[in-house]
């Protein structure tokens, strides 16, 4: 049964009341979801007390990712305002996702579990956004705009239509996903399980003469059957010198003997993205192309070694770019050492010596990929992913990676 409440959300100004619908029922959940919920409930207090020490009263969340990472809701096209907690130790209010029609039997299991009320628009998201705070928020609130996501015009519109004081901030969201909790790193190493048994299914069916195309669809099924939702992105099958492209996209070109086959693969599950690299020889390759991949190979383990909570991203890069330059490769590895992974394919922290670096933290899941890419002739990449522990790192991925084994 629906039921009609007048739900109150408190802010340490003013109070935010709308009309929502919410499901009454209440359904046994299993085990796993009921951690889930547990682990979103505890994302909301901690943005909560964020939210108070910032003195914002509320934070309209319009990153699709952040509104998955807060309540578990991936199918986009909704907002999620949040409200500050009312103390430092005090849970968050539960929040409001504005959503619409298309979402609405898919809200109520969030409702039942007390992690957001829905509020189902009839018009357009800022006009619902502006109902929203109208409604109750009063005059003097402060409400935070996620400014790495809203456009200007969005943000023009919705100041038009509520006079409520807008603060915008950047990364409060994405500053809690950096460090992920328990139930992150179940469904991150359920996706690496995916796309590792994918690849192992396809590999002894690799031949010369197939195209990189191929070969790419036939991982992506494999991904699909196994419960991955999408690639994580696009699929590198890169065959011979189009190895050497670090992000090249892959076309009816065929896999040759004697050459190098480089693919870059990734799952998603439940939201949660895994990646990883692999690179083998075709048969018996020139010599040049063996000497990088042991290069290669050694600067991954180095810096897989080094890792651990407390080191920067920069000194774990300069261990496999030191290594790859000592032997004369320098200007052909040219990206960072690696990235973090989540809900995004690519987010923080960054291992580079691009950017300012900073301290790991044991919850950090990133990747080491280092690679040498010689233009004309092929490139070799090998990348895993791994949990940042406090004493060390625990690489979450298991298919092999030595020389001996990437022949096919």
């Amino acid at each position: 049964m629906v039921s009609r409440l007048f739900c109150p959300i408190r802010g340490d100004h003013g109070m935010i009341s709308v009309h929502m619908a919410t499901n009454a029922a209440t359904t046994t959940k299993p085990s796993k979801q009921a951690a889930r919920d547990t682990a979103h409930a505890s994302r909301l207090a901690r943005l909560g007390r964020v939210l108070a020490d910032k003195q914002l009263d509320a934070l309209l969340v319009t990153n699709p990712k952040d509104v998955g990472y807060l309540t578990g809701f991936l199918g986009g096209d909704s907002y999620l305002l949040c409200q500050a907690s009312a103390s430092a130790s005090g849970a968050a209010p539960v929040p409001i996702l504005i959503s619409d029609f298309r979402y609405k039997e898919e809200l109520e299991p969030l409702e039942s579990a007390g992690l957001a009320r829905s509020f189902i628009r009839s018009s357009s998201m800022v006009d619902a956004v502006a109902e929203v705070l109208e409604s109750g928020a009063a005059a003097d609130s402060r409400i935070g705009l996620q400014a790495e996501t809203m456009t200007l015009a969005e943000k023009a519109s919705i100041q038009r239509k509520s006079k409520r004081k807008f603060i915008d901030t950047n990364g409060l969201v994405s500053a809690l996903r950096v460090i992920k909790d328990e139930a992150e790193i179940a469904l991150i190493r359920k996706a690496v399980k995916i796309q590792e048994a994918s690849l192992e299914a396809i590999l002894p069916t690799i031949k010369p003469g197939q195209s990189e195309l191929e070969v790419a669809a036939r991982l992506e099924f494999e991904m699909k059957t196994r419960g991955s939702s999408e690639p994580g992105f696009q699929t590198i099958v890169a065959a011979a010198a189009a190895s050497s492209l670090p992000h090249y996209r892959p076309t009816s070109a065929k896999i040759k003997a004697k050459q190098l086959l480089l693919i870059d693969w990734g799952a998603v599950y439940q939201g949660y993205h895994s990646d990883m690299t692999r690179t083998f020889a075709v048969g018996k390759v020139p010599q040049k192309l063996n000497e990088i991949y042991t290069i290669v190979y050694d600067a991954h383990m180095l810096s897989a070694q080094a890792l651990c909570a407390g080191k920067t991203t920069l000194e774990i890069d300069m261990i496999a770019r030191k290594h790859i330059a000592k032997h004369g490769y320098s200007e052909f590895f040219g990206h960072g050492l690696g990235h973090g992974i989540g809900l995004n394919g690519h987010e923080e922290p960054r291992l580079t010596n691009m950017i300012a670096p900073r301290k790991l933290e044991a919850g950090m899941v990133v990747t080491i990929e280092p690679g040498i890419y010689l233009p004309g002739l092929g490139g070799v990449r090998i990348e895993d992913d791994y949990l940042v522990t406090a004493s060390g790192a625990e690489c979450l991925c298991r298919m092999k990676k030595d020389a001996a084994w990437a022949v096919l």
